[in-house]
């Protein structure tokens, strides 16, 4: 008969390296580590502000404007044609440049073509006309 095949034994955990990666890892997340302390207001985010009472002089009381906290909110409510030189995610590539590369020349026949009306659709634009009106009518 075969015999089975015994599983392979583990080693024993080796305190000394399992010490080394963790050492290891705490460097590289204190060296890629940043401490951010300027803080402001998301601009991405819709502000809701609730009113203040009436006759409260706090509320109403004017303060000083920040011009950085207005310029970033006017940059968050620019289209992102405005805010940005190219586009920023694939679905934003549709569309982009929205200004006509030539000149529209109506006169060119190899760029430009009218409508034109024949025998058959002058009578069938008739038909609708008079059926949608028949319809109208009831």
């Amino acid at each position: 008969m075969a015999t089975k095949a015994q599983p392979p034994v583990k080693e024993p955990i080796n305190i000394v390296h399992q010490h080394a990666i963790l050492c290891e890892t705490i460097k590289k997340e204190t060296l890629n580590q940043k401490l951010y302390t300027n803080y402001s207001i998301n601009p991405f985010r819709k502000l809701y502000t609730l009113t203040g009472k009436p006759n409260s002089t706090h509320d109403s009381a004017d303060g000083e404007e920040d011009p950085q906290f207005l310029k970033i909110i006017r940059r968050a409510h620019k289209e992102p044609e405005k805010k940005f030189i190219f586009p920023q995610t694939e679905a934003q590539e549709i569309g982009w440049i929205h200004k006509p590369l030539i000149k529209q020349d109506r006169e060119d026949r190899r760029l430009h073509f009218p409508r034109q009306n024949s025998e058959i659709t002058k009578y069938m634009d008739a038909a609708w006309r008079l059926k949608e009106q028949t319809e109208n009518l009831q």
